[in-house]
């Protein structure tokens, strides 16, 4: 079960890692196994429709990301919190907003999804 105080220490450490563009304590937080869905990751991930698997293809995704945004800026607006569950709404830095939906196994990411309004 996650608590209240967990869910705001990882929201305000997660946050605090994407804008300081570090990967390596962003990655802290997930699993080896992590699988991630985001209808980006086609682009940086080409042929994995959108899914990395494992830490290692998440870090792929990820470096290219921040490489093809440097002006990378995320400020959560909220965040909801489930049994094994936190999604974090959060605007970037173009003004959009996403929905991450993180799925906990104990305290680390074991599976992640990146949602957007449809265009």
């Amino acid at each position: 079960m996650i608590s209240a105080d967990f869910a705001r220490r990882f929201v305000d450490q997660w946050v605090a890692d994407w804008n300081a563009h570090d990967l390596d304590a962003l990655l802290a937080h997930y699993t080896d196994g992590v699988v991630f869905s985001s209808p980006l990751a086609e682009r940086f991930l080409p042929g994995s429709e959108g899914v990395a698997h494992g830490k290692d293809a998440l870090r792929v995704y990820w470096t290219a990301g921040l490489a093809a945004v440097p002006d990378l800026r995320f400020e959560v607006l909220e965040h909801y919190v489930g049994t094994s569950t936190i999604v974090i709404r959060y605007r970037n830095q173009s003004g959009g907003v996403v929905c991450e939906v993180l799925e906990f196994d104990g305290e680390l990411v074991s599976r992640g999804h990146g949602t957007y309004l449809p265009n």
